[in-house]
């Protein structure tokens, strides 16, 4: 066990750092970001209206969280499987999915008098969370081990 820890060393170190980003991402998301809906979301807001924002500011801090994410998580993807391939179809779910994403936050945010505050918290928690990683990891490796599997047999 300890020959192939330090056989993999490498892979254990950049992944190690690409968590690392992730957990820096999230733990001075308050400082990082403009994003009043943290406040918001953290508190009772059954009842409350939605904060008042600026949509340019709230995009561009969207943006680059999403950014960091997606470079963290694709760093991640590249390391654990070495596949370029991989990578580049990861990255470009990501852009689909962050187009999308901002799309409906926005019109929800700005089409609707009285929107629906739970669907806004979560296409916001797809935004500014690593969750299409989580997603990622274990279908990618699912498709490797059955791929291996078919080249055996």
């Amino acid at each position: 066990m300890p020959e192939r820890l330090f056989k993999h060393k490498l892979k254990i170190l950049f992944s190690s750092i690409f968590v690392c980003g992730l957990i820096f991402v999230r733990a001075f998301e308050d400082t990082l970001f403009y994003d009043p809906f943290l406040k918001y979301f953290r508190s009772e807001f059954g009842n409350v209206p939605l904060p008042d924002f600026n949509t340019f500011q709230l995009f561009l801090a969207l943006l680059a969280r999403y950014f960091l994410n997606a470079f963290f998580s694709l760093g991640i993807i590249y390391i654990l499987f070495k596949d370029f391939g991989l990578t580049k179809f990861s990255a470009l779910i990501y852009l689909v999915f962050f187009v999308l994403l901002i799309a409906a936050l926005f019109v929800l945010l700005h089409a609707f008098a009285d929107p629906d505050k739970m669907v806004i918290f979560y296409v916001r928690r797809f935004l500014i969370q690593p969750i299409l990683l989580l997603l990622f990891l274990p279908a990618f490796y699912f498709q490797r081990v059955v791929s291996q599997k078919n080249n055996i047999s």
